[in-house]
């Protein structure tokens, strides 16, 4: 049964329309693309037991961007392994396990988030749901470059581009989906209304003898609520907030997609050239474009293959730490100054335009390196990504002053053209490699250069969320320093000498140190990426050094003809 997988029953017969490989390519990376929607999941795994907020007993943020990260990391592992795999047995089999991967790591997921146990959606999301993301990502980019000798660049652009399109489309599932099987949790009355009781730092109330655990949503809250509801106080665990039922759904309809798309793949036989087409003259290339092969592994004895590693691994890490946490970065610096427009709708629409501009810049970039050049365009990411990135603290501190539509508006143009370039870099650089080593095992030498990916996914969320919590600590700290003790204590039901418990459980947080903090106080939240920012306009300048040294490979590592 497995015979029908195999590379030599896909090898395409006379006559075949080599486009007809672009929606299998497409279907495939619109499914593992739903991975850059990630953040779109944080703030229903935050609330887990107490839906309209956070429990004491929640995952925390950084918890849960980790999941993100783990996927990465074993997206570029499975890739490095895969893309070898993939040209000894062809893209239809490497494309099956990868929906088998990506459709079941969903599942697996799901019932960690039921039963509660973190382990278990880092399993299957992470680890599982990872090794499909590498594996589909691979099959058919040496595929595609091999069926568009002729444009490189846009070939890989097509492959590439429904990677970026995947958190767009998945936009409209995932919370819709969540909505769908959302429960709210059972309502007790305002806070003047019911008796709580503050103990390590949880707020309790006593019903029928019994204490239970509790939350309370005061007004710089109602925002976050994925139903709207009222203020007051609500009964932790007895509702639900949907998201295990939606990872069930997602990951059935991911699978047969792929699975569908896999079985859509085709490969050119041996000698085959796109009809018209002549490969030009060795004289007649530019001298970063190479018509000799380079074999996998003499790949990983050349200097330019760890300069192109450098080159991803650090434009990628500048974009990926934002990416899994877009939809809270956007309410964070946003939500507090413009509330009237910055509402939990709008930070989720933010998220289906970094998808949009993420794909959109994929095919752009891509197809203009075909004219321009690789080099070229690295160089324009890099310059610009630094200018970028450096003008985004300004920007939150303009708007912590003065809550301004202009500064939103700006962010959002400078945050979209950052996002068309991280989407071009990964689009890029699969036909960077065909240029520098030749197309003969640009899959697989592809796939061990998107290690740098899974690099990436660690230092980008390790950047953002050890730096976003160093920040928020820091803040909480200068906002008690302003607030009258007695008033602190009337509000949390402890003092500020308890304030580490009260955070650690939540009840102590930025938004509920705003409601009593005195007239003219400035909220620090728009600030609490200031730090990171400045971090990736610094990567971005290595990466530029590393394309600005490279050059062609010597010929002594040229397999012989």
């Amino acid at each position: 049964m497995l015979d029908i997988l195999s590379k030599k029953h896909i090898v395409a017969k006379e006559g075949f329309n080599r486009w007809l490989i672009a929606p299998a390519a497409l279907g495939i990376h619109l499914c593992i693309g739903s991975v850059y929607a990630w953040s779109l999941f944080n703030p229903a795994l935050i609330k887990r037991l107490g839906v309209v907020t956070s429990a004491a007993d929640d995952w925390t943020l950084k918890s849960v961007v980790w999941i993100f990260t783990v996927a990465i990391v074993f997206l570029g592992l499975s890739a490095a392994v895969g893309g070898k795999w993939l040209e000894k047995v062809g893209p239809r089999m490497v494309g099956t396990v990868s929906a088998i991967c990506w459709g079941g790591g969903f599942i697996v997921g799901g019932i960690g988030i039921l039963t509660g146990e973190l382990w278990l959606l880092y399993l299957g999301y992470g680890v599982i749901g990872g090794c499909g993301l590498g594996l589909g990502y691979v099959s058919p980019v040496g595929t595609l470059i091999r069926w568009f000798p002729d444009r490189r660049g846009m070939a890989t652009g097509i492959a590439i581009m429904g990677f970026g399109g995947g958190a767009m489309i998945a936009k409209f599932m995932i919370e819709p989906f969540i909505k769908i099987y959302y429960k709210a949790p059972e309502y007790l009355g305002t806070v003047d209304a019911v008796e709580l009781i503050t103990q390590s730092g949880r707020r309790l109330v006593e019903i029928a003898g019994e204490l239970r655990e509790v939350v309370v949503v005061g007004a710089n809250d109602l925002a976050g609520m994925y139903a709207p509801g009222p203020e007051g106080v609500y009964l932790v665990g007895t509702g639900t907030v949907g998201v295990a039922q939606a990872f069930f759904t997602l990951g059935a309809i991911y699978f047969v997609i792929m699975l569908c798309a896999a079985f859509g793949y085709r490969i050119p036989r041996e000698g085959w050239k796109p009809a018209g087409w002549e490969p030009p003259a060795e004289d007649k290339l530019k001298s970063m474009i190479t018509q000799h092969h380079v074999h996998i592994d003499e790949a990983l004895k050349t200097r330019q293959f760890y300069q192109l590693w450098v080159i991803l691994c650090f434009n990628v890490t500048a974009g990926i730490g934002v990416l899994g946490v877009a939809k809270t970065m956007m309410s964070e610096i946003f939500g507090s100054t413009l509330p009237h427009i910055v509402d939990a709708a709008f930070a989720s629409t933010y998220v289906l335009m970094i998808s949009l501009f993420n794909m959109i810049g994929r095919i752009f970039w891509a197809s203009s390196s075909d004219y321009i050049g690789r080099r070229n365009t690295y160089w324009i990411f890099f310059t610009l990504g630094i200018i970028l990135y450096c003008s985004i603290p300004y920007t939150a501190q303009q708007v912590s002053v003065n809550p301004s539509v202009v500064w939103l508006v700006y962010f959002y143009a400078a945050t979209m053209l950052i996002f068309t370039m991280y989407g071009g870099g990964f689009a890029t650089i699969p036909a960077y490699l065909a240029d520098i080593f030749g197309t003969k095992y640009v899959g697989g030498i592809h796939g061990r250069l998107l290690t740098a990916w899974a690099s990436a996914g660690v230092f980008g969320p390790l950047a953002i969320t050890s730096l976003r919590e160093i920040s928020v600590k820091n803040a909480i700290h200068d906002l008690v320093g302003k607030i009258d003790p007695a008033t602190f204590q009337e509000k949390f039901g402890a003092g500020v000498n308890q304030l580490d418990q009260l955070v650690a459980a939540k009840t102590v947080t930025i938004n509920k140190l705003m409601e009593i903090a005195p007239s003219g106080t400035v909220d620090p939240t728009s600030g609490l990426y200031n730090t990171t920012m400045y971090l990736m306009a610094v990567v971005l300048f290595v990466a530029l050094i590393m394309n600005a040294t490279m050059r062609p490979v010597d010929a002594k590592h040229h397999m012989k003809e």
